[in-house]
């Protein structure tokens, strides 16, 4: 996908987060400046997720949606209840809407500490890799990928991992 995650620990924050998937979903989110691009999430004062928006017009929030979310064994059913969008598409977001009805959606923001850059423009994919460039350099340590993270921690089997990509 186009996001990328860092901070000290995402892979202890993920196995953490990871404990919640047999109670429905949870959801990312991280605070931006400029919401009205993401999907949006608005949370109530013990921050728990109340509404969800696409790509609002006014969003009810500075929170915007990461596209990293963990689902339990219920998220194919409602899946297949969902109707396309204006755009033709099933929507994460609907999805998402769903837990909230069951009262199943839990929610994890990304504080400071966390970088979440979502690099689905030119700008933004110019931001992601100077910013991974910089980091590497400095550090001199690679930025890893949630894949990778998955495979070490048995969530899928490496095997998987190198057919899907070989699907591509």
């Amino acid at each position: 996908g186009d996001n990328i995650f860092y901070g000290y620990d995402f892979s202890k924050l993920l196995v953490d987060n990871v404990k919640n998937i047999k109670k429905g979903a949870t959801i990312f989110s991280y605070e931006v400046s400029d919401p009205e691009r993401f999907g949006v999430v608005e949370i109530n004062k013990k921050g728990k997720a109340i509404s969800l928006q696409e790509k609002p017009k006014k969003p009810k929030s500075n929170y915007a949606l990461t596209g990293l979310y963990f689902y339990d064994q219920n998220a194919s059913k409602y899946a297949k209840s969902l109707k396309p969008s204006k755009r033709g598409e099933l929507e994460i977001t609907d999805l998402n809407k769903i837990y909230i009805k069951k009262n199943k959606l839990n929610l994890q923001i990304l504080n400071r500490g966390y970088i979440w850059m979502d690099a689905g423009t030119n700008d933004s994919l110019l931001e992601a890799q100077l910013f991974v460039q910089s980091t590497e350099k400095r550090q001199g340590l690679k930025i890893g990928c949630l894949e990778e993270i998955a495979v070490n921690h048995n969530w899928i089997k490496k095997e998987d991992l190198i057919k899907s990509k070989n699907k591509n």
